[in-house]
């Protein structure tokens, strides 16, 4: 194993030594998830010559907070948009989000455009007025009917308010979400994912802020859109719906599961360079 990631990562190099090196990502995680999924990922955009910063939401990954006390979007967010807060004005990053991570991107973009040259949604909820509308429901929420109850649910309002926060449960987790991943993989991630606020994220609304100066600004942030064909969570059908009713500069095809940066590290990595290096020379 060691010897094939080695292998491959001087691969991905090789490919990137004549590229322009130096772009800086922040890569934001979904639901339940946290920097830690990033771990291939950050591994190799380093190893290439590029800066990477990952960043654990709130009550995800490493931070202490109780994700039932997390109870509004902004909330979570508050790591990532302080992150922002304290880039230097002049510099400009290529902001990925994967999966519920979809909304944080929108977010950020709409908070600080001047410091995202280029947004990518990563198998992604990509709404550009988050959960506003029937639609907007239907398109973004995983609908994991057909397994069942998959579902570990906690009331931190009380049982008989809305959940406050989910995961799924571990004996589902691989065949939903890492069914095209290493088993070492999937693996790790079920000793690390966490519930996550599903309150907060599902109550996302950009809507109050979407006035006409701030399309602008969504629309002037160029975006690019990684679809996976073999998502159980964010299925093809509702990547298509989103990708159509916003359509983003660029669709990247992959023949993955829900989770690339497991199961196809190395073409997402080139996926994610070929879109900075174009957004590069658009600026040029």
């Amino acid at each position: 194993m060691l010897e094939e990631i080695t292998k491959m990562t001087e691969e991905v190099s090789l490919k990137s030594a004549t590229s322009n090196p130096g772009t800086h990502f922040v890569l934001v995680h979904g639901i339940s998830g946290g920097a830690w999924c990033w771990y291939k990922i950050r591994c190799l955009m380093e190893n290439s010559g590029h800066k990477v910063s990952t960043v654990d939401l709130k009550s995800a990954g490493i931070d202490p907070t109780d994700v039932n006390s997390v109870l509004s979007f902004a909330d979570y967010n508050k790591p990532l948009l302080d992150f922002f807060s304290s880039l230097p004005e002049h510099e400009q990053v290529v902001l990925v989000g994967h999966s519920a991570g979809g909304l944080s991107v929108t977010l950020a973009t709409l908070k600080f455009p001047k410091k995202i040259r280029l947004a990518i949604y990563v198998a992604a909820t990509m709404l550009k007025h988050g959960y506003t509308t029937e639609e907007d429901l239907k398109d973004g929420v995983p609908d994991l009917s057909e397994f069942g109850d998959v579902y570990e649910l906690g009331f931190g309002l009380g049982a008989n308010q809305p959940p406050t926060s989910g995961i799924v449960r571990k004996e589902f987790q691989r065949k939903i979400i890492y069914q095209m991943s290493p088993l070492e993989d999937s693996t790790l991630a079920a000793m690390l994912l966490r519930p996550g606020p599903l309150l907060a994220i599902t109550t996302a609304k950009f809507k109050e802020e979407a006035n006409d100066h701030d399309n602008a600004v969504l629309n002037k942030v160029p975006r690019v859109y990684v679809k996976t064909l073999h998502d159980h969570v964010v299925k093809p059908a509702q990547q298509d719906s989103m990708v159509k009713r916003w359509p983003p500069a660029e669709v990247y095809v992959l023949d993955s599961d829900h989770s690339p940066f497991f199961s196809q590290p190395f073409l997402l990595l080139g996926f994610l360079v070929k879109a900075a290096e174009a957004s590069r020379r658009e600026i040029i």
